[in-house]
C-alpha cells in the first residue's frame, strides 16, 4: 500500500527481480500481485518502465515475460533488460549485460525528459478509450 501510493508521484519504475527456476522470484511476484491488484491504473499509466532480470544461465526471458504482464495490464511504455551471472559480482564481468543496464539508465533519462518537455509544449495525453469487454462464451 505505501509503494502504491509514492507510486501515483513517480515519474517512472525500474522492477528487478533474480531468476529461480526460469521465473521471477516469489517476493518479486507476491509485490507485483498485491499491488497491480489494489492501486489505482492511473498511478502506472503511460510511466516509463524497465523490467530487470538477473539469472546464472537461463530463464530471463521467461522471468521477464512474467513480469511484463504486469506493465502491460497498467499501459506502461516498457523496456526490458537482463544480466547474467551467479552473485552479483559476477554480473560485472557480464559486459555486455552492464552494457546495456548503462543504455536502459540513458533511454529512461530520456523518455522521462520528452515526457516532460511534451507536457511544458502542451502536447496532450491520448485519449483514454472506454473499458470494452467481451464474454465470448454464449
Amino acid at each position: 500500500n505505501d509503494f502504491a501510493e509514492k507510486a501515483k508521484d513517480a515519474d517512472g519504475f525500474v522492477f528487478g527481480t533474480p531468476v529461480h527456476y526460469a521465473a521471477a522470484s516469489g517476493n518479486m511476484t507476491a509485490f507485483m500481485d498485491r499491488l497491480f491488484y489494489s492501486a489505482p491504473k492511473e498511478a502506472f499509466c503511460r510511466k516509463p518502465a524497465a523490467v530487470i532480470t538477473s539469472a546464472r544461465r537461463a530463464g530471463t526471458t521467461a522471468a521477464y515475460e512474467q513480469l511484463l504482464k504486469y506493465g502491460n495490464a497498467h499501459r506502461f511504455l516498457l523496456h526490458w533488460n537482463n544480466v547474467h551471472g551467479s552473485r552479483a559480482e559476477d554480473i560485472q564481468q557480464d559486459e555486455e549485460g552492464v552494457r546495456i543496464m548503462r543504455v536502459l539508465g540513458h533511454n529512461m533519462a530520456w523518455l522521462l525528459r520528452c515526457i516532460e518537455a511534451g507536457k511544458a509544449a502542451g502536447v496532450p495525453e491520448p485519449r483514454k478509450e472506454p473499458l470494452a469487454k467481451t464474454n465470448f462464451i454464449r
